[in-house]
């Protein structure tokens, strides 16, 4: 599973709690920052859920959100509802688990539960986003299954949106070559939109998985926003193949950046309308996106394979997941690590030695370190 990096690090979800983070998820106007705050203010979102009314605004919730937190309370039966989930071969990951993807959890505004149809897998911290246009022209197509096959061969992760267009060429792509795709939905994971893509959500359920932050959904346009973020929080980088002026996809490649992930844009025919999108991209900055070499030497992922190979196969050390709290963006020193771990400077030594082997940190010279975000 992958290491979760997250919001809670170090709790673990407490037991029985998970039905109340299912619960509070279908309520409309809470959403992570209101957690966070009921997180803070109660000891559990059980007591949360069964606050009264004084309490919930005492805790940060405006009118608004706590009216509609007391409506749901009196519908909804929490073990029910997350009962009801599972049993349609729903995975419920929560900001508080291991599982929950590292990457997304790095965001202040990570949501609190995912929706998985499928499996994650650590392999998925090593993930492009490749997003694009609904009407694709020939040379879109064949851009965007050219990026993706390459990359996935790299043993990259393929995270798009199942949409038509781009998207569906990347997943397939993706498959195709033997690799990996997540779709992230912009409705619940038990809804196939659009339903010409149900034969490729089941072959992504086995090579990768379905995943979504709205729970029984249909598909809606209030939801792509938030689709667009998790696509770009669940990647390294996004790709954008293709999109017109007024393209999601250029939602997706703001919020890439805006989460400090690199963009890349295949540049296109500045006559056609479709290359518009992607042709501003580069001329306000982002990368141009001419071969995946680009993209794999850009991000130092040309051994990526290698490193996935290393983590898959070599024992997480138990002092690594200290050096990980310790590190930051900011180089430090092997003896100011050691002293702050209070461990022997060969223990700290090996242990470094290991993770930079599978990618998580890096050495910068002079016996000083920082993690990889």
């Amino acid at each position: 599973m992958v290491f979760c990096a997250g919001l809670a690090k170090g709790e673990g979800l407490r037991p029985g709690d998970r039905p109340y983070w299912v619960a509070l998820n279908h309520v409309r106007g809470i959403g992570a920052a209101r957690v966070r705050r009921l997180k803070e203010s109660f000891a559990t979102l059980h007591d949360a859920w069964h606050a009264p009314r004084h309490e919930l605004l005492a805790a940060g919730l405006d009118e608004r959100s706590t009216e509609a937190l007391c409506e749901e309370r009196q519908r909804l039966d929490p073990e029910a509802l997350l009962a009801a989930i599972e049993a349609r071969g729903i995975e419920v990951l929560t900001w508080e688990e291991g599982a929950y993807p590292r990457r997304l959890a790095e965001l202040p505004v990570a949501p609190p539960v995912l929706y998985v149809r499928g499996a994650l897998s650590t392999q998925d911290e090593w993930a492009i986003a490749i997003v694009g246009t609904r009407r694709p022209t020939a040379y879109g197509r064949e851009a965007a299954a050219h990026f993706a096959s390459a990359l996935a061969g790299a043993g990259l992760t393929i995270v798009s949106g199942l949409a038509r267009g781009i998207d569906a060429e990347a997943h397939r792509a993706a498959l195709e070559a033997g690799g990996r795709s997540i779709a992230v939905m912009g409705c619940g994971v038990d809804t196939i939109y659009p339903p010409e893509h149900a034969r490729l959500a089941q072959q992504m359920m086995e090579s990768g998985a379905l995943v979504s932050s709205a729970p029984g959904t249909p598909p809606d346009g209030a939801n792509f926003p938030p689709r667009n973020r998790i696509i770009a929080g669940l990647s390294l980088a996004t790709i954008v193949v293709e999109a017109g002026e007024e393209s999601g996809a250029l939602l997706t490649a703001r919020y890439a950046a805006d989460q400090g992930r690199d963009v890349f844009a295949v540049p296109g025919n500045v006559f056609s309308p479709t290359s518009r999108g992607t042709n501003r991209l580069i001329q306000d900055g982002a990368q141009p996106g001419i071969e995946p070499d680009d993209v794999l030497t850009a991000l130092d992922l040309v051994r990526a394979a290698e490193h996935r190979q290393a983590r898959m196969l070599l024992p997480d050390w138990p002092t690594e997941a200290r050096r990980l709290e310790i590190l930051g963006r900011g180089p430090m020193h092997v003896d100011a690590i050691r002293l702050r771990a209070q461990l022997p400077v060969e223990e700290v030594s090996s242990a470094l030695a290991m993770m930079e082997l599978k990618r998580r940190v890096r050495h910068v010279g002079g016996m000083q370190y920082v993690i990889r975000f």
